[in-house]
């Protein structure tokens, strides 16, 4: 039964059946693989509009149509990414230097996925487990348990109509935390990955298997003096209402400098977004964020503008599209310099370029480091320097920041719905993860006909005073 319903589950007999499946997968070959790949990619992309209604139906998070552009991503333009990858046994053959490599799948992969992007990352990772012939199983969020598994009953029922292995998705409709915990560390789990809260990405990371988890973004965004400034706020603004900033790696922070400081504003308005008085910036601020847990408040994440501000206490116009509050302060005496997954920007004004790189930097390390940045600059020099001081995996130059990182559509990064954090955010990658994440590679290494070895009994070597470029 790939519906696992209830609490008490027997995760033992969850992960044998998932090992079971990824034998049978092993003996597939590539084009079978891809059959079964392109088959799944058809089913969720052909229940895009439905799932996507489905979602915002179930969590009151989103907009239904941003949705679909992400259930698109995650299947059209992720099938097309890694359609010709090959993933089957022979991956790569250097015959100058004897070196073939073999692709081998993982194992059992258990996935953890988030309430913001429930179909799309379900959708997203059953691809890429699939594409590498490791069985998966979905653990969604609570609160999106009946779209997340929907979209996951989809891919199954594809997968086994073009002949996958039985099993090889699985996914979980309810489990306490601590089944949570029992299944990433379970000795049969290959690889956990983590989407959500920074809590359960931290407990994958402390599960004893390996773990690639998706950290939060808190993504600093730059307006440089050479930048287009109508072109950058409207940039800005298409990432940022993008399905309400529930992507990651949304802008939550503009900065510029003081000379075009009044026409970003003004182009801000233009848009219908509204700047808070120095009165109410304290409202919003307690209406999303809670210091206590110091995390942004779950009732505001992908809210409209006039939804939040009503929660705050705020009179603002029907059709504002925008929160933004001009702050000084970055770090949790300031919280709405932090990450809020919603239409809620902090805006701040620099003096000179310097104090401006500053301040990124500063926002980048409260809760982005190792994720994303984003610079608008027609300057080369300053936008790399701009990328040098910048922890941050991805750095997009005149971009929408949600859709840039995600890849594939505004530039050639890999369309990804997991973007990898880097060794900052105890991630082993700054990539956007996908198939080849999901494989061991082995190589078969033969024999030089002239090995490089040197005369190891020539006693010279064991000499210290005998140096590199010493010759004999």
């Amino acid at each position: 039964m790939n519906s696992i319903r209830t609490s008490g589950l027997d995760i033992d007999a969850v992960l044998s059946r998932s090992v079971q499946a990824g034998l049978e997968f092993r003996r597939y070959d590539q084009k079978m693989t891809d059959l079964i790949v392109r088959a799944v990619c058809e089913a969720g992309y052909n229940n895009r509009v439905s799932l996507a209604k489905m979602a915002v139906e179930e969590t009151g998070i989103g907009r239904w149509k941003d949705k679909v552009i992400k259930n698109i991503i995650a299947t059209k333009y992720v099938f097309n990414d890694i359609k010709d990858l090959r993933t089957v046994g022979v991956v790569s053959e250097d015959e100058e230097h004897g070196v073939v490599e073999v692709a081998v799948p993982l194992g059992p992969l258990f996935a953890v996925t988030p309430i913001t992007n429930p179909t799309s990352t379900v959708l997203f990772k059953i691809l890429i487990a699939l594409k590498s012939r490791n069985p998966i199983i979905i653990r969604p969020h609570g609160a999106a348990r009946k779209c997340s598994c929907e979209a996951a009953r989809i891919c199954y029922e594809a997968a086994l109509a073009a002949g996958a292995p039985k099993n090889c998705i699985q996914w979980v409709r309810r489990s306490t935390e601590q089944e949570t915990l029992d299944f990433m560390g379970h000795k049969k789990t290959a690889l956990v990955l983590a989407t959500g809260s920074m809590s359960l990405v931290r407990a994958a990371y402390h599960s004893g298997n390996p773990a690639i988890g998706v950290g939060p973004g808190n993504v600093p965004c730059y307006i440089g003096r050479s930048a287009d400034v109508p072109f950058a706020v409207e940039q800005i603004f298409l990432s940022k209402t993008f399905d309400n900033g529930t992507v990651c790696a949304s802008e939550q922070a503009v900065v510029t400098n003081r000379f075009n400081a009044g026409r970003v504003r003004e182009e801000f308005k233009k848009r219908g977004a509204y700047f808070l008085s120095a009165d109410e910036i304290p409202k919003l601020e307690r209406a999303a964020f809670n210091l206590e847990e110091k995390v942004m408040r779950i009732d505001v994440i992908g809210k409209p503008a006039p939804v939040i501000a009503e929660m705050a206490g705020i009179d603002v116009p029907s059709d504002t599209t925008l929160l933004v509050a001009e702050l000084e302060e970055v770090g949790l005496h300031s919280p709405l310099s932090l990450e809020i997954l919603a239409p809620v920007l902090a805006f701040y004004v620099a003096d000179d370029f310097e104090e401006a790189i500053e301040l990124c930097r500063r926002i980048n390390i409260h809760g982005g480091v190792g994720h994303t940045a984003s610079i608008y600059s027609n300057d080369e020099k300053k936008i790399e320097y701009f990328s040098s001081v910048m922890n941050a995996g991805r750095i997009l130059v005149n971009t929408p920041a949600s859709q840039g990182a995600m890849g594939g559509t505004y530039n050639s990064l890999v369309p990804s719905l997991m973007l990898g954090c880097g060794t900052s955010c105890s991630t082993t990658t700054t990539d956007n993860i996908s198939v080849r994440h999901l494989l061991h590679i082995h190589r078969i290494a033969r024999r030089k006909k002239e090995p490089l070895i040197e005369d190891f009994n020539n006693e010279k070597l064991f000499d210290e005073s005998f140096g590199l470029n010493d010759r004999e």
